[in-house]
């Protein structure tokens, strides 16, 4: 029954992903206005900046596994944090590689290493990176487990540091598009970054439920190896 429930929601939420997906594209090819400065080339801010939310999603999702594995000795949470963050880390490269190539198409550049937000979005990418360096150079078990933990609730500090940085910039490679007076955009633009942010949203559950599944079944079977050795 368990397991039946756990396909259930897997193919819900890829049905889920796959819906909001199709109608995100739809909506910023053909629905969301072109920008009157940058033209055809501001479209991939409904891709970059969603992307990079569920970025932060996901990091910050790994870090409250994390918690659940120091505070109540959750074993499963374990694995949940591992899944969480290589997930982070999938939508940060893609973060980078969206926003590189939108900075080219509307700046001139790929990268500016005197933008902060670019560079403390750089510094928690490779943070996080360096998790699986630290995991995977210990042994599993409960050592792993809370090094792996403390790990990731000191990387989620650098969340909000990377996502003010973008808020308190005096420079303008990155437009600020939500501030104290609302989000400065059409009815029709805010209604396609909401459903590109709710598509990007669905994604990653979806994958990290898969991922999440595949890994536990992986468990199960090294479990049954061990009793058949």
């Amino acid at each position: 029954m368990r397991r039946t429930f756990s396909e259930n929601r897997v193919a819900a939420l890829g049905a889920l992903a796959v819906s909001l997906m199709t109608a995100a594209i739809a909506l910023i090819f053909f629905y969301a206005p072109s920008d009157a400065d940058q033209g055809f080339s501001q479209r991939i801010f409904y891709f970059h900046v969603p992307i990079a939310l569920t970025a932060y999603v996901c990091f910050s999702w790994g870090a409250w596994k994390a918690l659940r594995v120091l505070w109540k000795r959750d074993e499963r949470a374990d694995v949940e944090s591992y899944v969480a963050i290589h997930q982070g880390v999938v939508f940060g490269a893609l973060t980078l590689v969206t926003g590189s190539i939108w900075a080219r198409a509307s700046w001139g550049v790929w990268w500016s290493w005197g933008e902060n937000q670019l560079v403390l979005f750089l510094v928690l990418f490779l943070f996080y990176c360096a998790y699986f360096m630290l995991r995977f150079s210990l042994e599993a078990g409960r050592a792993r487990a809370n090094m792996s933990a403390v790990y990731a609730l000191f990387g989620v500090v650098l969340i909000p540091i990377s996502f003010l940085a973008i808020r308190l910039s005096q420079k303008f490679i990155h437009p600020v598009v939500f501030n104290r007076h609302g989000p400065q955009m059409s009815g029709s633009q805010l209604l396609t970054f909401s459903v590109s942010l709710a598509a990007m949203l669905a994604l990653f559950a979806a994958l990290y439920n898969v991922e999440l599944a595949g890994k536990r079944l992986d468990s199960h079977l090294r479990e049954l190896r061990e009793l058949l050795t």
